[in-house]
């Protein structure tokens, strides 16, 4: 997104004649304002893209300004100048809100660096608006989202399957979002106005889970001084989910084959059915039919269980959604944090792309939330992302070049990089600023791709 018009505020009629001239010169529509009351009323009169404002002014410095342009015109990037012993000032400033600053004096080159980087920061916030857009467009339910086609058949599957009262078993890896589309199905059910009930079957006792699901009458064992009911009962006229079913213990499993077969359950201690209307799905990270052939689960009861199948994919065969998911993440986690939205750096995605997540999307959020939190600029470095991620892609090293007959132009790309990295630093005695201007890089980005390709610290 390009910054067009520029407000030019400095009590130093020098300092406004060079930089209208300057930017004028680069095809901005330039103004100029002598302090800050008077920027104020340009600002109020007209729209701006840019403020580039001095910090030390009369009737009303730049730190002031910046805190009035936040208010005024809060999508306007603001600049700040400073002078020798004024930093604390500018820094002052950017703390309010001013996207960055220039010491004076400055040469005109640096006014123009300055600038577009504001542009390609703006040009990142603007592809972050249409992620976002993109993340409603393919919110598919409960806010899952469906960019592959393994995840479209699921949700295609999840819209078939929610109208019926049928059984549905949930399989995938930990983390793959399990009961976000159990919550899907309810939501989409005759069910929704029902409670959704989710109970974790490994995370209870084996000697309370038969209470836990079905409840006890009055003196069933010790300490139970009243009667309780169960999460069937709860989850009356609506959903139960039960996860990790594989934990479920052997001798509680016929008990949970009647509930389903009858529609009826009877509490721990007690000689009464009581009847229940409840939908029952299920999920586990486990197969089903293994432990069946080993013994470890009712073969009727994964039958019963089994009636429609969803299988979710890992996170590492859903590519496409790896970068909407994380944009996602970064600003529900921002929004509970009280913390602004960052961006991610080309650098630390191509870090998450390259990463297996043996977690899934559930790692993907937790490792989003630490660099949210760790990030010190406006972008989330590599530094911020958990170490084993760093680690493995510098352990990769220079990719080799593709084998005659290989014809993928991603792979020789990278080759060709690593070659040309590796002759620029051999050229120029292993100066890294001299390497990076042969290139035609940022000394930034040349340090990436140096760790990138295992080219030497």
């Amino acid at each position: 997104m390009a910054l067009r018009s520029i407000l030019i505020v400095d009590d130093e009629e020098p300092i406004r004649q060079v930089l209208t001239e300057v930017l004028s010169g680069h095809g901005y529509v330039v103004r100029a304002a002598s302090d800050g009351e008077e920027a104020l009323r340009e600002l109020a009169a007209h729209d701006y893209d840019a403020v580039v404002t001095d910090v030390r002014m009369p009737r009303m410095d730049g730190l002031s300004l910046v805190r009035s342009v936040q208010q005024i015109a809060p999508d306007a990037t603001v600049i700040v100048m400073s002078a020798y012993g004024s930093h604390d000032l500018a820094l002052e400033a950017m703390k309010a809100g001013a996207y960055d600053y220039l010491g004076k004096p400055f040469r005109p080159d640096e006014v123009l660096l300055v600038l577009r980087k504001a542009e390609e920061r703006e040009r990142l916030r603007a592809e972050n608006r249409r992620l976002r857009r993109e993340i409603e467009a393919s919110r598919g339910h409960a806010g899952i989202i469906a960019e592959s086609p393994s995840m479209k058949e699921v949700l295609r599957v999840v819209g078939k399957v929610a109208p019926a009262k049928t059984t549905v078993l949930i399989a995938g890896e930990s983390g793959t979002g399990k009961e976000l589309v159990a919550r899907a199905i309810h939501e989409l059910s005759p069910r929704n106005a029902g409670p959704f009930v989710a109970v974790n079957c490994g995370a209870i006792p084996d000697q309370l889970i038969e209470s836990e699901l079905f409840g006890h009458a009055k003196g069933a064992f010790t300490g139970a001084q009243t009667a309780k009911r169960g999460l069937f009962e709860e989850a009356d006229a609506g959903t139960l989910l039960l996860d990790e079913i594989g934990e479920l213990p052997l001798p509680l499993q016929p008990s949970l084959l009647r509930a389903l077969q009858e529609g009826e359950i009877r509490r721990v201690g007690d000689a009464r059915s009581i009847k229940v209307d409840v939908r029952v799905l299920a999920a586990t990270n486990r197969d089903l039919s293994q432990e069946v052939a080993q013994g470890k689960f009712r073969e009727d009861l994964f039958y019963r269980l089994n009636v429609v199948a969803v299988k979710l994919p890992p996170l590492r065969d859903r590519p496409e959604e790896l970068s909407i998911l994380a944009q996602r993440f970064i600003a529900q986690h921002a929004l509970r944090l009280g913390i602004p939205e960052k961006e991610i750096s080309a650098e630390a995605l191509a870090l998450l792309q390259e990463w297996r997540w043996p977690g899934n999307v559930r790692e993907l959020e937790n490792a989003l939330e630490r660099a949210l939190v760790l990030s010190e600029g406006v972008e989330i470095e590599p530094d911020a992302l958990p170490e084993e991620m760093r680690n493995a892609h510098q352990a990769s090293g220079p990719p080799p070049p593709p084998p005659e007959g290989d014809l993928s132009v991603k792979r020789a790309q990278r080759a060709l990089e690593a070659d040309l990295i590796r002759r620029a630093l051999e050229r120029t005695g292993g100066n890294r600023s001299r390497a990076a201007e042969l290139l035609e890089l940022s000394p930034r980005a040349l340090l990436y791709k140096i760790r990138e390709y295992g080219l030497g610290e």
